[in-house]
């Protein structure tokens, strides 16, 4: 099977690789221009860029490139080892990495007044969008256009119905307490971009005191983010929506959240 349908069967299972291409080479080399390779998050390889030293070098930055999102181009000269070098052959390649990356996509749990509001506006800017609720009566077309997918199921089951990966941005507006601390300890032991749950910090705090007397790690706790959104003191579900999808972007994007009129 080729690199290619490789990566169609990846994009089709909503996973992420990095492909790396050959795109210059001079004096001998292991491989030539155009050769290429899909690197794994956990390190496999489809496809060949020489073997070797380089390959091993080539398959460490497609890896770092997986956790941080960035393209890199490498060189690496094939002369002298004593220096750093990969190899003796004589020659110099250079290595581009592009990491492929699932679509992001926006889980709301809760399809009430605010669930349905962020996922119009995740939809709107391009959000794969999936709503989930233990009510079925929320989990339709009807109840949630703009939900792409629906899962009428507690939020336990969440991990059991869809592949959370490091795309996944997961928000809470659920009905109370009770609810999240049902549901939260196994979607903590997922890994997700985000997870944001609405509510007061009182809320939160119950919550938090509940999800840590039940055993649940304290560092997995510690990564939610409550009360969610950015204070930009929202009332309506609509407004509440803009200043939850608003702090995503400022995670995704590393802005600061503060008024540009400022810098």
């Amino acid at each position: 099977m080729s690199i290619f349908h490789d990566l169609a069967d990846i994009e089709k299972r909503g996973e992420s690789c990095a492909l790396c291409t050959i795109i210059s080479s001079s004096g001998s080399t292991p491989r030539h221009v155009g050769s290429k390779m899909l690197v794994y998050p956990d390190g496999r390889i489809s496809g060949s860029v020489g073997g070797g030293e380089a390959e091993s070098r080539v398959i460490d930055e497609a890896k770092a490139s997986l956790i941080d999102g960035k393209a890199r181009k490498l060189q690496y000269s094939f002369v002298d080892p004593a220096k750093g070098d990969v190899g003796i052959c004589g020659g110099q390649v250079e290595v581009f990495v592009e990491p492929i990356l699932p679509h992001a996509t926006l889980v709301v749990v809760g399809g009430g007044h605010v669930g349905r509001a962020v996922l119009h506006i995740a939809r709107w800017l391009g959000y794969r969008t999936i709503v989930s609720d233990d009510r079925p009566e929320f989990c339709t077309p009807e109840a949630n256009p703009d939900a792409d997918e629906f899962i009428a199921a507690p939020m336990s089951e969440i991990p059991n119905r869809l592949a959370i990966n490091s795309m996944t941005f997961i928000v809470l507006t659920t009905r109370g307490t009770t609810v999240d601390v049902a549901g939260l300890p196994a979607l903590l032991k997922t890994k997700p971009a985000y997870i944001g749950v609405i509510g007061s910090r009182r809320r939160w705090a119950m919550t938090r005191k509940a999800l840590l007397e039940a055993g649940v790690d304290e560092r997995a706790v510690s990564e939610v983010h409550s009360p969610l959104g950015l204070e930009i003191n929202a009332e309506t579900p609509e407004e509440i929506a803009i200043s939850i999808m608003a702090e995503i972007i400022m995670l995704r994007q590393g802005g600061t959240g503060k008024a540009m009129s400022l810098d």
